[in-house]
């Protein structure tokens, strides 16, 4: 069983009992964020880099982090509680639990789902956050014209994404974003993309809209 979270970090971060003792389940936006500004999704949250530079672009649009390993959702947590980023939250636990359970149908206006652990060894492929579950579940928590966003430095998991995202009924795919050059050492997605695009390696980028109900 894993540790309760420290109490301090809330409401920063929080988990899916949380959620089940608060919130009856399915997460109120305007009661969680206090406010009725969209909502966007950071699924592999990480330690909070997209998350935080996105916050402070952003300071109209909700940011909601799913992350399963609670040392880095908690990291992620102190880095927008010293910034009293309120518009910003990390959730702790399974991206396709929370997604399946926790968040009422097509009350998102974006998924972000950045580098996502490729998991190398062909015996653990089936870890791989993309799958036609994954897929199925973005498509139910987006609003119809949504956006799914998903970008990594792995080719051959990008064709993989692709495959399952191209030809999925709900879906429609829309040209890559160019690439931009980042303004400062923070302007990045993750701290992967810092460190590959620091190599001069190739960075994969798709973007797919959700279609009409």
């Amino acid at each position: 069983m894993r540790p309760a979270p420290p109490t301090d970090l809330k409401p920063f971060f929080l988990t899916l009992t949380d959620v089940d003792a608060e919130y009856d389940r399915a997460l109120d936006w305007p009661k969680f964020f206090g406010n009725d500004h969209p909502v966007e999704l950071d699924i592999g949250s990480g330690r909070g880099l997209h998350l935080v530079t996105a916050g402070e672009a952003r300071p109209d649009t909700n940011f909601l982090g799913i992350e399963v390993d609670y040392r880095e959702g908690r990291r992620a947590a102190r880095r927008l509680q010293k910034r009293e980023m309120h518009h910003v939250r990390v959730l702790g636990g399974d991206a396709n639990l929370a997604l399946a359970k926790y968040i009422t149908p097509h009350t998102v206006d974006a998924v972000h789902v950045y580098f996502p652990d490729p998991w190398w060894k062909r015996k653990h492929r089936h870890r791989r956050i993309f799958n036609d579950r994954f897929v199925g579940l973005c498509s139910q928590v987006l609003k119809p014209g949504g956006m799914l966003h998903s970008w990594t430095d792995v080719e051959e998991y990008f064709y993989d994404i692709e495959a399952l995202m191209n030809h999925h009924e709900d879906f429609v795919t829309l040209p890559p974003p160019a690439e931009k050059s980042p303004e400062h050492d923070m302007d990045y997605r993750t701290s992967y993309e810092r460190k590959k695009r620091k190599l001069g390696l190739p960075i994969y980028r798709g973007q797919w809209q959700r279609k009409p109900l």
